[in-house]
């Protein structure tokens, strides 16, 4: 006569045990192999720089082009124009940054348009305005 199967209630732990160990070997084993990363303090009585404020492109429609540099307001520009006084800051401040700011309402194109006209130019430190400006 057969019995009744009795079901397992109890799970079986010692696969488990068994893969942790064999990770923990990989883990011990390669753990000295990988080189920790450098960095680069700076060092006491370095001279500090200040912040520059960065260029602001503003694109009205897909033709108009506003330059803002920090105490003057923005002014109507030609593209060349603006690639030109970009250059000039540039060479002086290699950490001169260029933002670009353009309402809602400005196609995407036209944005891009001035991105790869910067690209084009070799013009570094180039960024998108995320937000309004309070001013």
């Amino acid at each position: 006569m057969r019995r009744p199967r009795k079901a397992i209630n109890q799970i079986n732990v010692v696969p488990y045990i068994d893969v942790m160990l064999v990770l923990l070997v990989i883990f011990m084993v390669t753990a000295p192999l990988i080189n920790p990363g450098e960095m680069q303090l700076p060092s006491v009585g370095s001279k500090l720089t200040t912040p520059v404020s960065p260029l602001e492109i503003t694109i009205k429609d897909e033709q108009t082009l506003l330059f803002r540099e920090a105490p003057a307001g923005p002014v109507k520009m030609s593209r060349d124009d603006i690639l030109s006084r970009i250059h000039d800051r540039q060479a002086k401040s290699s950490v001169q940054a260029v933002v670009i700011y353009a309402d809602g309402k400005i196609p995407y194109k036209a944005v891009m348009d001035v991105l790869d006209m910067l690209q084009q130019n070799n013009v570094r430190n180039v960024g998108l305005m995320a937000r309004p400006r309070s001013s």
